[in-house]
């Protein structure tokens, strides 16, 4: 875990071989901006297209949903729904552009487009180099932590 960054760790309960963000670039009011490099030593590339590894489409997702997590959890650190994890309730129209592979760094960013209560209705899309690589919406719904 020498890689991800502390304010991840803190941000949102994943840990690997499940959590999909390395560092966080940026945050702001609306939008966070965070990045991850894809390490060929991953377990999913010993099975998914073995000999051509290519990151799955859903781990994508997923590390777009985490990143939009990590905002929602320093949004709520200040606000009446504190001490509640972001789980996602929703996602729509993914679209993927082009392939990514181990050694590509992918940056990733979130927005809220809405937020209703404990819900957070954002959209995120994420870049290799500079290209679109993923488009994605989806929606996170703040629950109670379980004691």
């Amino acid at each position: 875990m020498a890689d991800i960054d502390k304010e991840v760790l803190e941000a949102i309960p994943h840990r690997p071989p499940f959590l999909f963000v390395d560092k966080i670039l940026e945050c702001g009011d609306s939008k966070i901006r965070t990045e991850r490099t894809i390490r060929a030593d991953e377990p999913h590339f010993e099975g998914h297209y073995p000999g051509m590894p290519l990151m799955p489409g859903v781990l994508l997702c997923e590390a777009l949903v985490q990143s939009g997590a990590i905002f929602i959890s320093r949004q709520i650190a200040a606000d009446a729904v504190k001490g509640g994890v972001p789980v996602l309730t929703r996602l729509s129209d993914a679209r993927f552009k082009q392939m990514v592979r181990p050694g590509d760094r992918v940056e990733m960013e979130a927005e809220v487009s809405e937020r209703l209560e404990n819900v957070f209705y954002m959209k995120g899309r994420a870049t290799v180099n500079g290209r679109k690589v993923l488009t994605l919406q989806f929606a996170c719904t703040v629950t109670p932590k379980e004691q």
